[in-house]
């Protein structure tokens, strides 16, 4: 569905990791592009009904993208520059208040 319009990986790829599965990225991403482009689509399960929800604007306006980035839940990965190392999971349903 997305592909990126450079070929190639750049010599020495950042890696993040994301529910366990390590996704080179391009230096410059953000986690929703350096996700969508690894072929992930579904970030999270609306809290209502269950259902996935993928990144929709990419501008930060339709919290459609709502992550869990190296333990904080409810970050927005559109806006989020993917960094090396990062650990990201799925948001499923609301989040978990502690």
């Amino acid at each position: 569905m997305f592909r990126r319009l450079e070929s190639g990986t750049p010599e020495h790829s950042p890696k993040l990791s994301f529910e366990g599965r390590q996704i080179t990225f391009h230096p410059g991403d953000s986690l929703a592009a350096a996700l969508l482009a690894a072929g992930i689509g579904a970030l999270r399960q609306s809290p209502v009904d269950d259902s996935p929800r993928a990144p929709y604007c990419m501008m930060g306006v339709c919290f459609e993208c709502l992550v869990e980035i190296d333990g904080r839940q409810n970050q927005q990965a559109c806006l989020t520059p993917a960094e090396d190392g990062m650990v990201v999971r799925r948001q499923i349903g609301a989040r978990q208040l502690r």
